[in-house]
């Protein structure tokens, strides 16, 4: 057996050169290794490689609805909380109290009096994260200290944006600009005008516990090959014939379907459409997983999103919200049909369930190590594969010329 501090280097040696055998022609290259899915130092290099570096999904902003609500949220490990300010913006904070470490957020609610406060010396933070208040900082009675400032003390913000509600955070703060970032999807979909979007209340969330690792489930959301056998109601409507695949090197990879139908469940009203549409565009539903770890669906009536929150290397939680055009997010008139909506979309990601266990508990075996491609049908899970690998690749660069 190989000692510990020796099989970590060599770990580290195959993360760092994965672009080797994943970054080739779709007929050549071998998948991610199983280590990617089950090592905890793994899960942790890829966190500070990978996640860290790039824009990631940490949750939704119908998460938190009115000013001053706040909600505490866990970056693999690293405490979070995300809140809503005076003005309405989403901002992101490290939940960790500047005095001695405190974790200041434990559950999701409303903040008093718009200011954080921290539960063992009572320090106060602003909803802009400045430290506030120091009580008997100085001893009884004394608020303040000689030798003690408050500036530059207060809460560390980190760097965050939000779009189809979706918040989006970049944790080491150089990722290029969200905008940018984001250009080549929100270019695609300019068509269809998002501010008219939203929440359908609680008949629209829901969760699945997953014992899997993060990157399955965005994988197999990528991945149309599966439709005929694991959806086959799904796939009767809309076929796996009339999928086409969607890639961007850089940012998402997916598929789409031009099987789309607006029709109501029967009996019930039809929702409204985004306005603007072509009659070929609305009779078109694309779903893409944007990289690393959210996905979104795009209809002419209604947008789901999915975004993964990866607990360890082998736990996911997977959450779903739904949004309506206008008044179709709260009428009742169009109430049994977001119940349906979404037991409907349940049910295509139950199915999906066993599917991505099925293969984390693959990634034990010794007789797989990355599997292979398609060169018909999997170009957008490789994309996926070739995609991690090249962030991890330019990660180390800088760790090989030291």
């Amino acid at each position: 057996m190989l000692r510990s501090d020796q099989q970590n280097g060599n770990q580290l040696s195959e993360w760092q050169g994965l672009r080797r055998t994943v970054d080739r022609p779709l007929e050549e290259a071998l998948g991610l290794p199983n280590s990617a899915y089950t090592s905890q130092a793994y899960f942790e290099y890829e966190r500070d490689n990978l996640m860290a570096k790039t824009w990631t999904c940490i949750g939704v902003g119908c998460d938190l609805p009115n000013p001053g609500d706040v909600r505490p949220v866990s970056f693999m490990g690293i405490p979070l909380f995300m809140l809503r300010d005076r003005h309405g913006a989403v901002k992101v904070f490290h939940n960790v109290c500047s005095h001695r470490g405190l974790e200041l957020v434990s559950e999701p609610g409303r903040i008093k009096n718009n200011m954080v406060r921290c539960p063992y010396h009572s320090w106060v933070y602003d909803l802009d994260g400045n430290l506030r208040s120091t009580p008997m900082i100085g001893g009884p009675g004394q608020n303040a200290c000689p030798g003690f400032s408050k500036e530059g003390k207060g809460l560390r913000q980190v760097r965050s944006a939000v779009w189809l509600d979706m918040v989006f955070i970049n944790l080491s703060g150089d990722a290029p600009d969200f905008v940018d970032h984001m250009a080549p999807l929100m270019n695609r979909w300019s068509h269809y005008d998002f501010s008219l979007l939203q929440h359908g209340g609680a008949e629209s969330s829901w969760r699945i516990d997953l014992k899997s690792n993060w990157k399955l489930p965005v994988e197999n959301h990528c991945d149309a090959y599966h439709l005929p056998w694991v959806h086959p109601d799904l796939n009767r409507r809309s076929p796996f014939e009339v999928h086409y695949p969607l890639l961007d090197e850089n940012l998402f990879a997916g598929q789409g379907s031009r099987a789309f139908s607006g029709e109501p469940p029967a009996g019930e009203p039809a929702l409204p459409m985004f306005p603007g549409l072509t009659e070929a565009q609305e009779t078109v539903a694309e779903y893409v997983s944007i990289y690393p770890n959210a996905t979104a669906g795009v209809h002419a009536n209604h947008v789901w999103t999915v975004w993964f929150e990866a607990l360890s290397p082998e736990v996911t939680v997977e959450r779903m919200e739904i949004y309506y055009i206008g008044e179709a997010a709260s009428d009742d008139a169009f109430k049994r049909t977001r119940e349906k909506f979404c037991a409907s979309w349940l049910q295509v990601f139950q199915e999906d369930q066993w599917v991505c266990e099925a293969m984390q508990r693959g990634r034990h075996s010794p007789a797989f190590s990355g599997g292979v491609f398609s060169p018909a049908l999997d170009a957008p899970v490789h994309n996926l594969h070739r995609w991690v690998a090249r962030q991890l690749d330019r990660a180390a660069a800088p760790l090989a010329a030291e």
